[in-house]
């Protein structure tokens, strides 16, 4: 299992604003049932390295779909290969590091 941090930007669509396009994208994930988790500047997910790049593609098209004139799309692949890796487990391997520094 790898992790894809994904951030797709609309631009060219008349306001600041980008809320409508990440719920799009919110909705594709939950159909596809992926694991995933949203955050403030981006969306986290959970699988193969060759379903990730796919669903990359198929996210970046969202806000084209919806209005969009640009859209600008960065992601971030970890893919570890000498053991498996799901969401959360760096953020609760740091924090098991603090607790036992404490």
């Amino acid at each position: 299992m790898a992790l894809m941090e994904i951030s797709v930007v609309p631009l060219g669509t008349g306001t600041t604003s980008v809320g409508d396009y990440i719920a799009r994208i919110k909705t594709l994930l939950e159909e596809k049932g992926l694991p995933h988790r949203l955050t403030d500047m981006g969306t986290i997910i959970e699988g193969e390295v060759s379903e990730l790049l796919r669903l990359a593609a198929e996210l970046h098209e969202i806000p084209f779909g919806a209005g969009a004139k640009r859209v600008f799309t960065v992601i971030k692949i970890d893919d570890r290969r000498d053991r498996e890796v799901h969401l959360g487990e760096k953020v609760k391997s740091v924090e098991e590091r603090l607790r036992s520094e404490g």
